[in-house]
């Protein structure tokens, strides 16, 4: 029997390393499995790869069909070697690059959870759904990006489906990544077809960071806040202007793909519009100190405006921290405003010490303590 099914020399023999290829038993001899493949000629499995895929062949009976992959086109009995293994392996890869081409949704099941995302399978391969590329619902808003507290967020999914797509397919490297987020993008973009730049719309803070805030609207599209858009004011923490469950008012400020930006404050009126009719070049006014950086301080000047003293007053940032203090209150002198650029620059007025009010005291009291009383005069302190 086996000398009538070699195909050695066979002109059809034209197959290669790797080929998946279909085929029909033909018959079962002891630890080899003889494979018809048509005018290819005739297939084995045998030796190992026999062994490692018995689990498979053993419920297989002469007549079925199966797919196969050439590890060797001509051997030295005239057979083309082939493995099921390695071929259902291959077709797995396929059939998963086929998913994603076509962009089919599929419904998983969390099997893991790490710090970066979610594990989950897809016909026996392990693949990996990152934090990043969860739908808007389930991204854990956890400020200031805490890893732990990201990890014990995620943890809630174990066991639980989601509804995902494959994006990134990689049989070499055995890697295939998972995206919830994409599995939402139609719906999304159909709800944004209704919005332009300019809208108002009607929301609720859904999660707080520390670049900002989220808010969502129109059942299930989420926008994002950035700190600099919370209010004219400088703002340094988002929480502790807003909160979760608070309902807001925004503006659309940019729409890019599914990236929603949001402004609460270009729905306030803008303080600067009537900065001139407040302050003036040249004016000495008092402000507090409420934050410094690398190049200067910022003064609060009133409920509305902040103005710059820039740090060539002090020619270095430790110097500057030195000589003003934050939350105290010191007397400046407006060097210039301009209120399109939002910009007050500040300085410190010509022979004067920026003292706080308290130290300003101190040295009021020892003053008059130690000055000599004139004859006859009294000499009054408040």
């Amino acid at each position: 029997m086996e000398s009538a099914l070699r195909t050695k020399g066979n002109i059809f023999n034209i197959v290669k390393v790797g080929d998946i290829i279909e085929g029909t038993i033909l018959e079962k001899h002891g630890s080899r499995i003889f494979i018809n493949l048509g005018p290819r000629g005739t297939g084995i499995i045998y030796g190992r790869e026999y062994y490692e895929a018995q689990d498979l062949l053993k419920n297989m009976e002469p007549g079925t069909t199966l797919l196969a992959k050439v590890i060797e086109p001509d051997n030295e009995e005239g057979y083309i070697e082939l493995s099921i293994k390695e071929a259902g392996r291959e077709k797995n890869w396929q059939d998963i690059k086929d998913i994603m081409e076509s962009s089919t949704p599929l419904t998983l099941k969390v099997l893991d959870v790490n710090k970066g995302g979610l594990i989950i399978e897809y016909k026996g391969v392990k693949g990996f759904l990152p934090v990043s590329q969860l739908s808007s619902k389930n991204y854990p808003r956890v400020p200031g990006g805490d890893k732990e507290r990201i990890y014990e967020e995620l943890k809630k999914f174990l066991g639980t489906e989601l509804t995902v797509k494959i994006i990134d397919v990689n049989p070499i490297e055995e890697k295939l990544i998972f995206s919830e987020k994409s599995n939402e993008s139609a719906k999304i973009q159909e709800k944004l077809s209704k919005y332009t730049v300019g809208d108002t719309i009607d929301g609720e803070v859904t999660g707080i960071v520390n670049f900002g805030a989220f808010v969502t609207f129109d059942e299930g599209l989420e926008g994002l806040v950035h700190i600099s858009e919370i209010d004219w004011q400088l703002i340094e923490n988002p929480g502790d202007v807003l909160k979760i469950g608070e309902k807001v008012k925004a503006k659309i400020i940019e729409i890019g793909g599914e990236k929603i930006s949001l402004s609460l404050k270009a729905l306030k009126e803008d303080p600067w519009t009537h900065v001139n009719e407040k302050f003036h070049k040249g004016d000495l006014i008092k402000g507090t100190v409420v934050k410094y950086n690398s190049f200067g301080a910022f003064v609060k000047l009133d409920a509305e405006i902040q103005g710059l003293l820039h740090i060539s007053e002090f020619g270095t940032e430790a110097k500057m921290r030195e000589d003003i203090k934050l939350n105290k209150e010191y007397e400046f002198k407006i060097l210039s405003i301009d209120a399109r650029e939002h910009r007050l620059a500040l300085g410190i007025p010509a022979n004067h010490t920026a003292v706080d009010e308290e130290t300003k005291e101190e040295k009021t009291e020892t003053k008059v303590e130690e000055e000599p009383k004139a004859e006859g005069t009294e000499v009054k302190t408040e």
